[in-house]
Order: C-alpha cells, then structure tokens, then sequence
C-alpha cells in the first residue's frame, strides 16, 4: 500500500465514504461485458454448483449442476456454460483492421473488438482457471465421452485466466480488484474482497455512512458471498435437503417431483447469486463513469491482437495448453510479465496525475515551473553541432536525482532530458534543476515549434520510462538445459494429449 492510498483511506473514515486515488479510469469497459458468477460446491475441489451469466442485466442465464459430485452432470454444466461463452466469443470475429507491423513494412489484420468475461473476484478467476484445466483435455470420444464443445470451452478459459495474469490485460477482470484499483475505502484489503461490502463504501446510498452500508452488506441473507465459496448457514439448512429431495425425486422415476425438486433446487442457488449480479452491474456502471486514461486504447488493442492470434491458433486446430509449461516457455512467460508490470506501472504513473503523486512523494519525480529556457542553444564539443536546448525548472518537491541521470516527461514521450545541475536552496526549500533536452525537436538547428518548454510552463519529470524494452534472450525449446529438464515433449503428431494429461489429483 502506497502512502497516498493509507493518507486516501484514513480520509474515507473520516469522510464515510471511499475516496477517489486515481483521476482517470485505468482499464477498459467493454460496452457487451459478460459477467459470470460461478458457485461452487463446498468441501469439494472445483466442483460447479451453478452460475449466472450473461450479457444482458435483465435476463442471465442460470445454470445448475444438482449433484456436483456427479461426473456427468459436472460436464453437462460445462456444455451449458459453453452454449453462453462461446458465442459469445465468436461474436468479436467478424470485423478486421489492418495494422501496420515491421515499421510499415508488413500489414496485419486483428479484430476490431474482444471479449470481456467479468467475475466477482480473484476466487472467480481461479474457479475460471481450474475449471479450464479440467475441460481442456477431456475426450470426446472413448471413456467418459464430453459434448464436443467443452474441450473448446477449456481451451478459452484457460486463455482467458492466463490473460488475467497480465498486467493491464482487461479480458477477465475482478470487480473487486477493478473496484480497489480506483478507490480506498475505510476497510482493510481483506475486507475489500468482498464485493457487497467494497461497493458499499463506494456508493453508500439511502443517507448511511460506508461503514454502515459495509455492515449491512456483510449479511450475508441480505448480501450472501459473491462466490465462488457458499455460505455454511445455506448450504446446511438451504442446499443439503433441496439436494437431498432432488436425490430421492430422481431415484423414484416420478418425472413431475423431480421436476419440481429441481424448480426447488435452482431457485436457491438463483437466490444466492441474483444479488451479486445486482453488484456486478452496479459496479460496471460506477466504471463507466469515469473517464479512461490515455493509454488504455493501447493496452486494449494488446488484448485485441492476443486475442485475434488465439483465434487463428484454435481454428487452425492448436492443441490445448499443456498442464505445465518447460523451462523455457517458463521463463520467457515470467519475463513477459515483468516487462508488462513494469510497463503497465509507468503508463499508469503517465495517465495519472494522482499515481505520479506516489513517485513524487519517493523522489523518482518531481513536479515544477520552467524559470529559465535557453531553445536554441547548440552542443559543438562532439564531431557535428546539435541542438541541445537547456531548461531550469524550479520545484518544492524533494529532488533526489543525480547529475547525468536522464528524466522524461508525460506531456512530452518522445523527449529526454539529462540532468545538468541540481541547485538546492535551503532557505526556500526551492530546488533549480537545470536540464539539457535531446529528442523532438525536429531536425535542424533550430527548436520545432512548441518543442521547447518556454518560460512559466509547468512540467513533470521522472525516471520512469515508458519507452521500448528489448525482450531477453533465451535457449530454443531444443536448448533446454538438462538442469532444467532437457527438451520438452511437444504436443506433436503422433504425441497428442493423452487421458493421463486429463487425470487430477481432484478429479
């Protein structure tokens, strides 16, 4: 927790209600989200009990597994989770856009949309990410056959969860994780998890403070868990005899009572999801509110070109994604995600005056007023004259600095600025930065216009770069060294996924 998220949620409690930490809106909001609430059966590893999904907030879809321990019927509520998902994803395939790669050299198509699956929290995409590990590899054919379209349907999923995994990825998002992103409130993180809770702090209503609302929203008959685990007070005294009932209808062949135990049965699972669609939806409405940051297109379109090469992957009849990845893919999966935090922490800082604050406040910024501006002087101690125009900025914020470092700022990306002299004043607690800008400035010996920053400007300049990173250099699969493993066994023909790839301690 940042000093400014503690400072922003002491003020929560002081002003009974969750207070504002960023200006902007830091991921996108699909205009056609689909939401999915998944529940799961209690003392039983992801086994599905029910859920509700959809895209319209009127009229989702519910699904109900009566006995979750029934192998069938787990799979059956698969194939019925994949009548929703699926065209759901097919939905974002019809229109293209070319784009430009290998500098201009080359064109690519990707989808103009993706697909958006919201869930309640992190447990919700866990659940996804188990889920899809289980349905992947399932056979249709031979022992324990499965509709054709769940293996499909394990596919995506685990596409989707491994997607959850990037930072600034928006293709499987946490309304609570969403949520916290963008408000403190007066509760612990933990207590954050909880969406009922989390939302009403936010957007506390009928004239109560949010700790009021958050007690209120911790009943859980009122409010029940938002999933995937269930409340023990429903499942002992609700679900255990509508289950039971619904045992003892099936087993007596009366097709009207197991009829009727079952209309039971899916009116109490519907009981305990139904108010957290309320939420989620809710929730998807206060983030639309706000406005989106200016790189968050970008991080979109990301999603859209993952999400456009999958598509081609699986259409082109791709494997699906082994159990463990080797050592190699490993690794450069690791890097990948360390690149796109770091990546995705700087844009952020960019986009956000509010998240700059923080590296203001660590000294890895500092915010000031240009006093001095020289645009057209030229370096001539090299072999060709340049232009390398000086600024002084003068700043109240703690400046730490070196001289030679090389700062850049939000307003202006595609410039450098190194930093010549550091000149604290200690009576004024001012603090002269004079700084020597490289970069955008055109192409000759005299300043673009507007290149420079003149005199009474106000900027912001950090080490942080948003600039490109040069991805590391790893052995081919081939190359894996024997301390790792040696070479994996590729899902190649003849060496296609097998049953025992199916086989979990869990299953």
């Amino acid at each position: 927790m940042s000093t400014l998220t503690a400072l922003a949620r002491a003020e929560a409690v002081a002003a009974g209600h969750a207070q504002r930490i960023t200006t902007v809106r830091h991921l996108h909001v699909s205009d056609r989200p689909l939401v999915f609430l998944p529940l799961s059966m209690a003392g039983e590893a992801n086994a599905p009990l029910g859920a509700l999904v959809g895209t319209d907030p009127v009229e989702p879809k519910l699904l109900v597994v009566p006995q979750p321990r029934n192998r069938d019927q787990r799979f059956g509520f698969a194939a019925e989770l994949a009548e929703v998902l699926l065209p759901y994803l097919d939905s974002f395939r019809g229109v293209t856009e070319a784009v430009a790669a290998n500098r201009g050299r080359e064109v690519r198509y990707r989808y103009v949309d993706a697909p958006q699956v919201l869930v309640p929290n992190s447990a919700g995409i866990g659940f996804v990410r188990l889920f899809g590990r289980s349905t992947r590899f399932r056979r249709t054919d031979g022992d324990y056959p499965v509709h054709p379209s769940v293996p499909l349907l394990g596919q995506w999923l685990t596409f989707l969860a491994d997607r959850a995994e990037h930072p600034g990825s928006g293709m499987l998002l946490a309304m609570t994780e969403a949520l916290g992103l963008h408000w403190a409130t007066g509760q612990s993180a933990l207590e954050d998890a909880h969406l009922a809770a989390l939302l009403a702090w936010i957007d506390p209503g009928d004239g109560l403070t949010g700790a009021d609302a958050a007690v209120v929203a911790e009943d859980p008959l009122r409010w029940p868990p938002a999933g995937p685990a269930t409340d023990p007070t429903f499942d002992n005294e609700i679900l255990a005899p509508a289950m039971t009932a619904y045992e003892e209808a099936a087993a007596s062949g009366e097709e009207v009572r197991r009829s009727r135990a079952r209309g039971v049965l899916e009116e109490a699972v519907r009981s305990q999801l139904t108010p957290t669609w309320e939420l989620m939806w809710r929730g998807v409405s206060l983030l639309r509110r706000l406005p989106a940051g200016a790189r968050v297109d970008g991080r979109w379109a990301e999603d859209r070109d993952v999400f456009s090469n999958f598509t081609l992957y699986v259409d082109g009849g791709g494997y699906p994604q082994p159990r463990r990845d080797g050592a190699v893919n490993a690794a450069q999966r690791l890097h990948r995600l360390e690149r796109a935090l770091q990546s995705y922490a700087v844009q952020r800082a960019y986009d956000d005056p509010l998240v700059m604050a923080d590296h203001r406040l660590t000294g890895e910024a500092f915010v000031g007023e240009v006093t001095l501006a020289d645009p057209h002087r030229i370096d001539d101690s090299g072999k060709r004259r340049v232009l390398r125009p000086r600024i002084q900025v003068t700043t109240g914020d703690v400046v730490l600095v070196t001289v030679g470092a090389v700062l850049h700022s939000p307003s202006r990306p595609g410039q450098k600025a190194r930093v010549v002299f550091v000149t604290p004043d200690l009576s004024t607690g001012q603090t002269d930065v004079v700084l020597e800008l490289s970069g955008g400035l055109g192409r000759s010996l005299s300043p673009a216009p507007g290149s420079v920053p003149e005199v009474g400007d106000r900027l912001c300049y950090t080490t942080l770069s948003d600039s490109f990173m040069p991805p590391g250099e790893f052995p081919s699969r081939e190359e894996t060294p024997w301390t790792h493993g040696g070479p994996p066994q590729a899902y190649e023909e003849p060496v296609a996924p097998s049953v025992e790839d199916a086989r979990e301690e869990w299953a």
